[in-house]
């Protein structure tokens, strides 16, 4: 079994401020909600344990003597006070330090008339290909919480204002106490008067139903700058749901969907197009115009060019997002066909172009050479 002392890790003549703690430095690093390693929970439970123990001063005394089995013998329930599991750590450390303000948590309680931003939205919209290349201004429709302009958000009808709750008297929250083997506990808890607002509406306005807040349509105009790519996201400040108590709006993220293109394909900031040539072109070269971002463009493709070269046309490419004035390269890949329908003419030629390859001497080779050499 594990030994107290150590869990807690304090000497075995530790005071019980000590001992506290000991408890409070431990807590920190394996409270459940901080630490998501997979025994954490138990170590949890164990730390209870052992602080509920060593604080107890018959407990202790056993303990120290006899041991955990010792602590059984005795009747003393050594489950400790996690045995139940976590559905209300609140509570628990409410039992021991008065909250989560005792283990550094965030520290005394929240002010529920303190301002609190809107939440963020995200819309999605979709472009083409050539818009998120070169950029383009969109005007886009959303739906968003605005303040209710009959009561100015305040939930409260004309003429009329929040009153702080009585119960709570403006904290939204107001103590609990309750009787427990241990004793009595105080714990805090959500006003039931006002559901944790800290103030109540006697006349609630009657356009937002005293939300304070009203669903709206809105369109607005976004500048989508050259160079975004498929899943960009553009953040438009204070679009968002409207906030609470004067808080601040929260922001409208716009994530855009590239639709395809038939014509290239895009890799970074190159794109890539296919251009089919035929054997004659392939064989003798050509100069041919190809269709480019930036409208047709002609290349020049040398003789005996093979299926899969390229040919690069820089900075034909997609500008880079940052650097806007700089662009990636634009990749022609060749792909030569085999012409599937000819005349009665060209399969002459062809059949005469076979021949001439068929009856070619081949070419020696250099080690054909050297051999020819050394006999």
């Amino acid at each position: 079994m594990a030994d107290y002392y150590e869990i807690l890790e304090v000497s075995r003549d530790a005071s019980k401020d000590e001992i506290k703690s000991a408890f409070r430095k431990k807590a920190r690093t394996l409270h459940p909600d901080v630490n998501k390693a997979p025994d954490a929970e138990e170590k949890f439970k164990e730390l209870g344990k052992a602080y509920e123990t060593l604080m107890d001063d018959n407990k202790r005394a056993t303990y120290d003597r006899y041991g955990e089995d010792g602590l059984k013998n005795a009747g003393f329930d050594t489950n400790g006070p996690f045995a139940g599991g976590f559905g209300d750590l609140n509570d628990i450390f409410n039992s021991f330090f008065g909250g989560f303000g005792g283990f550094g948590f965030g520290g005394g309680r929240p002010d529920p008339n303190a301002p609190i931003e809107g939440d963020d939205l995200r819309l999605d919209i979709e472009i083409d290909f050539e818009q998120a290349v070169f950029g383009t201004n969109k005007e886009i429709k959303f739906e968003h919480l605005e303040n209710c302009p009959e009561c100015n958000g305040t939930g409260a009808e004309k003429g009329t204002k929040p009153e702080i709750c009585p119960t709570c008297h403006g904290t939204g929250q107001v103590q609990q106490v309750t009787r427990t083997p241990l004793g009595s506990i105080a714990q805090i808890v959500t006003c039931p008067d006002c559901q944790g607002k800290g103030k109540k509406i006697s006349s609630p306005c009657k356009a937002c139903k005293g939300v304070g807040k009203l669903n709206k349509e809105k369109k607005i105009e976004i500048k989508i700058p050259a160079g975004v790519d498929n899943l960009s996201k553009i953040r438009v400040s204070g679009e968002g749901d409207a906030g609470s108590n004067g808080g601040p709006a929260g922001d409208l993220f716009v994530v855009l969907h590239v639709k395809s293109s038939a014509d290239f394909k895009r890799d970074g900031n190159d794109v890539y197009s296919r251009l089919d040539i035929s054997p004659a072109q392939a064989v003798l070269g050509d100069e041919v115009l190809v269709k480019t971002l930036d409208g047709e463009q002609k290349i020049q493709i040398a003789a005996g060019v093979q299926s899969g070269n390229s040919i690069k046309i820089k900075n034909a490419g997609v500008p880079y997002l940052s650097r806007p004035s700089q662009r990636g390269d634009h990749i022609v890949v060749i792909s030569v066909k085999t012409p599937l329908h000819i005349s009665d003419e060209e399969r002459q030629l062809y059949k005469k172009l076979y021949e001439l390859q068929k009856n070619k001497k081949p070419q020696s080779s250099i080690m054909d050479k050297v051999k020819g050499v050394f006999q």
